[in-house]
C-alpha cells in the first residue's frame, strides 16, 4: 500500500483537507483543475518520483490531455460486470494439463434410516443427504422445509440470511420429488437445499453485495453458477450474507456470527455461507475468495471449503472485486461434498474468458498413498523473532500505559499462536502415521505482500463510480482499513506501479511453480504466508476442520470479535494445497485425512 502519511502530506502540500479524487493529479479539485507545477510536486510525492522544474513545464499539456481522456472514460458508466481487456493466466510457460473427464466415482454408503425428528439429519454431509433423497427415504420438500425453518430460527442470533428464496425453493423441491419418483434422477445434488453468497445474481430477488446503498439492487438473469446448480436439481433456499462488497463479516444488516461462539464474528467475506453450513441450515453453500474469503470463514466456522484453481469456475453474474484474483467455490461439511459441487459448477460458459476447459475426475477411492506430498516446513516451524532488548525513550504516564497495553496484546497473540501450533504439529504426525512420507517444501523468498495493492487497485476500478459519486459513505464500515478509504488510497497507485507489480507476479508464479514441481499435495497452516502466495499464483486450496480448541485455550480479550481470535471450544483448520488444476488429487488426499480424523463430524450445539 502507498504510505498513508505520505498521502496526507501530499494532500496538505496541495492545500487540500479532504480525500483526493480521482487519481494522482486529475482528482485534485472537484471542478476541472488547472494543472500547475505545485500540483505536480504534490502528486510526485505520492508517486515516489522526483521531477525537475524544467520537466514539469513539459508535462503540463500531456497531463491536461490525460484529464480529458479520464473524463471521457468516466462518462461511459461502466457496470461492475465488464472485465478489463486483459485475461490473467496463472499457468507457467510450458505447462500442460489433462483434458480427461470421467464419471464421478462416489463413496459407497449404507442406506441409512431417517429418524422420527428430521432435524436429526441436519448436519449430515451432502453426500449422505443425497443418498437419502435418491432412495426416497426423505423428500426434497421435507428437507427444504426443515432447512428453511432452521434458517429462520437461528438467523436472529447468527445473522446469516439477507433474503429467502422460499417460493422458488418450494417449487424446485416439488419438481425434484416428482422427477425422482419418475426415475429421472439428475445426480447427487438433486433435491438438496443450498445457499448462495449474495454476490451471485438470482433473477427475481435482490442481489445486495452485502452493502449499504445496494439493498434493492437486482439483475434480470441468474449467475452461471446458479444456473448450473438449477440444472443439477439443487434447491436454492436463501441468499446468504457477505461483508460489504466482499470485505469481512459486517454487512448492512449487522455482523454474521460464528455458530460455535455467537459472541464472535464468523469471519469473511463468505460469512453467511460458512455460518449457515456450520449451523446445519443448508446442505452446502457457494462462497467466493479473492484473498481469504473462503479460507477464513471456513476456519472460523469449522467448515470444509474448496478454493479452486483460478479460472476453473465461471464468475458470470457474480460481483467483481478483482478480475485477476476472484474465485468461486463450495463451502460444505465434507471433502466429498466439495468434489460433488465443484464438478457441477466448473468449466467454461463462453462468457468468463479466464475459464479453461480442463478435466476433472473425482474418484473417492483414488490411491492417495501413491501421491507425492510435501509440507511447508518453515511455516509449520515459524517461531517468534527474538528482538534484543532496547532502551526505550522516556515516556509520559499515558505513553507508558499504551506501551504496556501493546506488550500485553503482543504477548496474548503469541500465546494464542503457540497454543494453536500444537494442532498443526499433531496434523503432521497424523499424516505420517497414515504411511505418508512428507517432504519439506519452502516458499521462495519474494515480496508477496507488495503485490497485494493489485487487488485493491482492481477493486477501486470495479467500484469507481461509488467513490466518485460519494455513495461510498453509505457503506457500514468507514475506518482506515475499510473499502471507502482503501478505494481512495488506491487512486494514487500509479499505473506504472500496477504494471510493475503484475510483472513481479509473473516472476512469483514461475518461482512458486518450481518450488511446488512434482508435488500433488502440499500441507500448510491455514493462516500462513501461503494464503497470499497461492491467491496470487492461482493454486487451489482445500481448507478443512482440524479439531476444537480445548477449555485451556487462551481466551480472546474481553468484548473482542477479531476475525483471527478463536478461544475455547472454537475450531482450528488445516490447509491442503494442490497443483494448478489438480483438484482431483488434492480432494482425494484431503478426504483420506478427513476420514482418518473425523473432525468434520463435530458440530456446534445451537441455542434455541
Amino acid at each position: 500500500m502507498l504510505n498513508r502519511r505520505l498521502f496526507l502530506s501530499a494532500c496538505s502540500t496541495a492545500g487540500l483537507a479532504s480525500p483526493l479524487l480521482p487519481g494522482v493529479l486529475w482528482a485534485m479539485a472537484a471542478d476541472k483543475p488547472k494543472i500547475t507545477a505545485e500540483l505536480i510536486d504534490a502528486a510526485a510525492r505520492v508517486a515516489g518520483v522526483s521531477i525537475a522544474d524544467n520537466q514539469k513545464q513539459m508535462m503540463l499539456d500531456g497531463l491536461s490531455d490525460q484529464i480529458e481522456a479520464s473524463e471521457a472514460i468516466q462518462k461511459l458508466t461502466i457496470p461492475n460486470s465488464v472485465a478489463p481487456a486483459f485475461v490473467f493466466d496463472p499457468v507457467p510457460a510450458g505447462r500442460s494439463f489433462s483434458l480427461a473427464n470421467g464419471p464421478m466415482r462416489l463413496s459407497s454408503l449404507p442406506a441409512g434410516d431417517v429418524p422420527k425428528n428430521i432435524e436429526d439429519i441436519a448436519f449430515l454431509s451432502a453426500r449422505e443427504l443425497a443418498e437419502l433423497v435418491r432412495r426416497r427415504r426423505v423428500s426434497s420438500v421435507a428437507l427444504t422445509e426443515m432447512y428453511l425453518a432452521r434458517l429462520k430460527r437461528y438467523d436472529p442470533a447468527l445473522h446469516f440470511v439477507i433474503s429467502y428464496t422460499e417460493e422458488r425453493a418450494l417449487a424446485q423441491a416439488k419438481e425434484a420429488d416428482a422427477e425422482i419418483a419418475a426415475g429421472k434422477y439428475r445426480g447427487p445434488l438433486h433435491g438438496l437445499p443450498w445457499g448462495a453468497k449474495d454476490l451471485l445474481a438470482v433473477k427475481g430477488y435482490p442481489t445486495t453485495w452485502g452493502a449499504g446503498g445496494f439493498e434493492k439492487q437486482s439483475f434480470d438473469e441468474d449467475a452461471e453458477v446458479v444456473k448450473r446448480l438449477d440444472r443439477a436439481g439443487a434447491v436454492l433456499i436463501a441468499k446468504l450474507t457477505l461483508g460489504a462488497l466482499a470485505q469481512g463479516d459486517i454487512w448492512f444488516g449487522g455482523r454474521t456470527r460464528n455458530p460455535w461462539n455467537p459472541a464472535q464474528g464468523s469471519s469473511g467475506s463468505s460469512a453467511g455461507s460458512a455460518s449457515a453450513t456450520a449451523a446445519g441450515c443448508v446442505a452446502f453453500a457457494i462462497g467466493s475468495e479473492t484473498l481469504g474469503s473462503i479460507s477464513s470463514p471456513s476456519t472460523r466456522c469449522g467448515c470444509t471449503g474448496l478454493r479452486p484453481t483460478f479460472g476453473r469456475v465461471p464468475r458470470t453474474g457474480a460481483m467483481a472485486l478483482s478480475w485477476t484474483m476472484d474465485k468461486l467455490g463450495p463451502i460444505c461439511r465434507s471433502v466429498e461434498d466439495c468434489a460433488i459441487v465443484f464438478d457441477t459448477i466448473r468449466g467454461p460458459d463462453g462468457e468468463d474468458r479466464t475459464v479453461r476447459d480442463l478435466g476433472f475426475e473425482w474418484n473417492a477411492d483414488l490411491d492417495w498413498r501413491a501421491l507425492r506430498v510435501g509440507y511447508l516446513k518453515a511455516e509449520f516451524e515459524r517461531k517468534p523473532q527474538q528482538e534484543p532488548p532496547k532502551q526505550e525513550p522516556a515516556a509520559t504516564p499515558e505513553e507508558q500505559k499504551k506501551r504496556e497495553a501493546e506488550r500485553t496484546r503482543r504477548a496474548a497473540a503469541q500465546a494464542r499462536r503457540d497454543y494453536d501450533r500444537r494442532y498443526d504439529e499433531a496434523a503432521l504426525e497424523k499424516i505420517r502415521s497414515m504411511g505418508v512420507k512428507l517432504e519439506a517444501v519452502e516458499l521462495p523468498e519474494f515480496p508477496y505482500g507488495a503485490m497485494e495493492p493489485l487487488l485493491v487497485a482492481e477493486a477501486a476500478a470495479a467500484f469507481d463510480s461509488l467513490t466518485r459519486s460519494g455513495r461510498d459513505r453509505l457503506l457500514t464500515e468507514q475506518d482506515a482499513d475499510d473499502w471507502p478509504n482503501e478505494f481512495r488510497v488506491a487512486r494514487f497507485y500509479p499505473a506504472v506501479e500496477y504494471i510493475q507489480a503484475n510483472r513481479a507476479r509473473m516472476i512469483a508464479i514461475d518461482r512458486v511453480a518450481k518450488a511446488f514441481a512434482g508435488f500433488d499435495v502440499i500441507v500448510a497452516p491455514s493462516g500462513s504466508t501461503q494464503l497470499v502466495v497461492t491467491n496470487l499464483t492461482g493454486h487451489p486450496a482445500l481448507i478443512l476442520p482440524n479439531g476444537l480448541r480445548g477449555a485451556d485455550a487462551p481466551k480472546p480479550p474481553e468484548g473482542n470479535t477479531n476475525l483471527n481470535i478463536g478461544g475455547p471450544g472454537t475450531p482450528v483448520s488445516l490447509t491442503f494445497l494442490g497443483d494448478l488444476y489438480g483438484e482431483a488429487k488434492l480432494l482425494a488426499f484431503a478426504r483420506a485425512y478427513q476420514e482418518a480424523t473425523g473432525f468434520h463430524r463435530q458440530h456446534p450445539e445451537l441455542a434455541g
